[in-house]
């Protein structure tokens, strides 16, 4: 192989035109002395659609552990052995510290998630709550719920307290999922993310990668979220924490990394691709060529592990010749529809409701 299929299929990204099956598995099983001609080209379409604006995203881990749900990769499951934080729902003052916390790092984008199969309605209100709270001190921040599955009319009402997105990942492919989670389906996840889309909500759902999965069922389940077209992919690689089913499932190189964001990269060109959970400990040394392909990453720490300093990442995309996306600015492009729009009219406003 040479650079040439690696710049025809950049070019059909810029075109907004989807990689075929293979060339997105040739991404994938490319060589090591073709690493940064593949960089190279995931950071045409990135640059054209991104710039080099870098979104910062904060977690905030609401409620920890004792999940009853058996998903492989999580130290949180029901029987997990792993040695992480377990704690009931936090008070709606301390989630607001955290918050407040990555917003003052840069943060355009406040991730509330909380442990279990699904809230309760009353859980939904206490969310609603936070939400609520938090969007009157930060307006122009992004808000992004994840709950797990939800119940007919949860979705619409965290959109009416004020969040702008809902993340629910399908994780791997659809003729693996059994592998990895019993407790619900395949079929489940994906009814959650189109809930969250027909409520308005932004949809965001990703993969994770390192769980013993084929180069093919990485295409699989970037092509099945590619149907459900989220406006942001994050790009997970399992923490193998032990006490768990995965633990000692190291098999991630930071080639491998680069290569499987290269291809999220060329399946949604268009779209925020985010390095989320594992980034520090798989890419390593790497993560600066990770930021030439995906525009957003998580600042500081993730649900149950640590990330490096917040500090260390800002030094590292400044050095990289990238800048922190700011609040105001749109994260995708204007040809999407992005339905992250805080709201200027109606209630609260001297500006007519939109009726």
């Amino acid at each position: 192989m040479t650079a040439t299929w690696l710049d025809t299929l950049a070019d059909k990204a810029l075109e907004r035109e989807p990689p075929a099956r293979e060339e997105a598995l040739a991404v994938l099983a490319s060589g090591d002395d073709e690493l940064l001609d593949v960089v190279a080209a995931a950071f045409r379409v990135r640059l054209r659609y991104f710039g080099r604006r870098v979104k910062l995203n904060f977690l905030v881990n609401a409620k920890s552990g004792l999940c009853p749900e058996d998903c492989h990769y999580c130290s949180q499951r029901a029987g997990s052995a792993a040695d992480v934080l377990k704690y009931t729902w936090l008070k709606p003052a301390e989630v607001l510290a955290a918050a407040e916390a990555g917003v003052a790092a840069g943060a355009k984008r406040v991730c509330l998630v909380a442990s279990g199969r699904g809230p309760a309605d009353r859980d939904v209100t206490r969310v609603c709550e936070m939400i609520s709270a938090f969007k009157e001190r930060h307006p122009d921040v992004e808000v992004c719920a994840c709950l797990g599955l939800l119940a007919e009319g949860q979705a619409g009402r965290l959109r009416e307290a004020g969040a702008d997105a809902y993340n629910h990942n399908l994780n791997t492919a659809e003729a693996r999922y059994g592998d990895i989670c019993t407790t619900h389906s395949y079929a489940d996840r994906v009814a959650v993310v189109r809930q969250a889309k027909a409520a308005g909500l932004s949809p965001c759902s990703g993969l994770i990668a390192g769980m013993g999965e084929s180069d093919a069922d990485l295409v699989d389940v970037a092509f099945a979220l590619r149907e459900l077209d989220p406006d942001s992919v994050p790009v997970n690689f399992l923490i193998p924490f032990d006490g768990t089913p995965l633990a000692g499932e190291w098999t991630l190189t930071p080639q491998r990394c680069l290569r499987i964001l290269a291809m999220a990269r060329f399946v949604f060109p268009d779209a925020e691709v985010r390095i989320a959970g594992g980034r520090e400990i798989h890419l390593r040394s790497l993560q600066p060529l990770g930021l030439h392909i995906a525009n957003s990453i998580f600042l500081g720490d993730y649900l149950t592990s640590e990330g490096q300093p917040g500090g260390k990442d800002l030094e590292m995309i400044a050095d990289a010749g990238f800048t922190v996306e700011g609040a105001e600015e749109p994260t995708l492009p204007g040809h999407r529809r992005d339905l992250v729009r805080p709201r200027r009219r109606g209630a609260g406003t001297p500006l007519p409701a939109n009726a």
